[in-house]
């Protein structure tokens, strides 16, 4: 092997020895750093949704389409709505979930000893009530006046207030759903008992089907307008859309309603649906998340939402939601900054797995740095130890041969012959270049006792 190359491998070597202790602990360290933090989050994630064909399951779709992307699996956990999404996050069967506003009581959360956190409010869901045309003309015919009056209210016959639904089928939804509790609070605002209105609690679907087949006088739903069914009932011959004329009380009566018009010809132009502005109430549905999420899913979901909820749709203009402005709960940091800020640097330029790992570990890798960059200077010196003690270990035999000189001059022969073995050893001694100037000074040193020796 070549002379030069012996000393590179050996240079190397060396090295190794001298930076391999620091190296382990620079490793332990940051080992254990990533341990302790859990930068990266988990694969999986479990997000509670809504029932077949609503605009929560359409939402949980697009969230788990999106999130597919950075390698992350979404479990789309069915329910019947908003109130059982809140219970799942409480049992701790899902990890996030779509909750309707006025469904989350934060006081009792609190005392639960539940911890929930918002990622902002993400979009409006109107309050939809849905009545047969023939139904309303069944209500204005039944109304005090002549028949020639009756005749002409009956025409064009709508339901304008709750009061009217007294004696009529109304369908307000399943328990889970946390519809049945918002009509009851609209309802007793009215002054009406709940007793006098036959109510029905049938899911959306089968629901929908006896409205349609007439075993039903209306539909009450709390949806975005991305649900598949408030589409089609609005486009329904002989279905009516409730006016809301009292929305503006109703909000100021209700911190978790706001006022909405559905603006004429919204659904339709071409075929002017509605054919009038009608009035609604509505509530801003938030994702909330268990406290235990791991930061990195919340991050994910909050910049998501940006794309998913903030195009301009029939209750808002571009970029409105996700917003802060209608949370009942805490907002989390991540939500905070996805709707406030822009996004990280980093993650505009580099995948979101590496990006976030950067982030999230940037200030320990600081003071990782701070603490092993005092230490590394440890290894010049060790290194240049090391190889001058290949060289300087030496030193010890010959001082001993030119002592033992001194001491007994008759014993020169033998101590030759050690000196000749001596060199020897050194002439196999392999160092880098730098340091050959030692090595040439022990050899020279050697020639100098050698002539001690033979005087």
């Amino acid at each position: 092997m070549p002379q030069a190359l012996r000393g590179a491998l050996l240079s190397l070597r060396v090295l190794l020895l001298s930076a391999g202790p620091f190296a382990l602990l620079a490793v332990a360290l940051l080992v254990l750093a990533y341990w302790w933090l859990n930068p990266n989050p988990p694969k999986r994630v479990t997000l509670a949704t809504g029932p077949a064909q609503s605009a929560y399951e359409e939402f949980g779709k697009r969230y788990a389409k999106a999130l597919a992307a950075d390698g992350i699996t979404v479990v789309l956990l069915p329910s019947e709505g908003s109130a059982a999404n809140l219970q799942l996050l409480r049992e701790g069967r899902a990890d996030l979930g779509f909750v309707q506003g006025g469904t989350a009581e934060p006081g009792v959360i609190q005392q639960e000893g539940q911890e929930l956190l918002s990622l902002g409010s993400l979009f409006v869901e109107p309050v939809w009530l849905f009545y047969r045309a023939d139904t309303a003309r069944k209500v204005a015919a039944g109304a005090g006046g002549g028949k020639a009056a009756k005749a002409a209210i009956a025409s064009e016959a709508r339901l304008s207030s709750l009061a009217q639904l007294q004696g009529l089928r109304v369908n307000v939804g399943t328990e889970g759903s946390g519809v049945p509790s918002l009509v009851n609070k609209l309802l007793a605002l009215n002054k009406v008992e709940p007793s006098t209105v036959r109510l029905s609690r049938l899911a959306q679907t089968p629901a929908t089907v006896a409205f349609l087949n007439g075993e039903l006088d209306a539909l009450v739903f709390a949806s975005a307008p991305e649900s598949l069914m408030v589409q089609m009932l609005l486009q329904t011959p002989g279905v009516r859309l409730m006016d809301f004329a009292q929305s503006e009380a109703y909000a100021r009566r209700f911190p978790f309603l706001t006022p909405e018009t559905l603006p004429r010809g919204v659904v339709d132009l071409a075929a002017d649906i509605p054919s009038d502005d009608v009035r609604l109430v509505a509530s801003t549905t938030s994702l909330l998340a268990r406290e235990g999420t791991h930061p990195a899913l919340l991050q994910l979901f909050a910049q998501n939402a940006q794309t998913i909820h903030g195009g301009a749709g029939w209750f808002n203009r571009a970029r409105e939601y996700p917003n802060t402005r209608h949370s009942e709960l805490p907002i989390a940091k991540e939500g905070e900054r996805a709707i406030n800020e822009p996004a990280p640097l980093l993650q505009r330029y580099l995948p979101f797995w590496i990006a976030n790992l950067v982030e999230r570990m940037w200030l320990v890798m600081g003071v990782l740095i701070a603490l092993l960059l005092p230490l590394s200077r440890v290894v010049p010196p060790l290194y240049a130890f090391r190889i001058r003690s290949r060289v300087f270990r030496w030193y010890g035999e010959l001082r001993e041969i030119e002592a033992r000189a001194e001491a007994d001059p008759a014993a020169a022969p033998t101590l030759l012959q050690e000196l000749d073995s001596l060199e020897e050893k050194v002439g196999k001694i392999v160092v880098p270049l730098s340091y050959t100037d030692e090595l040439y000074a022990l050899r020279n040193h050697i020639h100098l006792v050698r002539k001690g020796l033979r005087r």
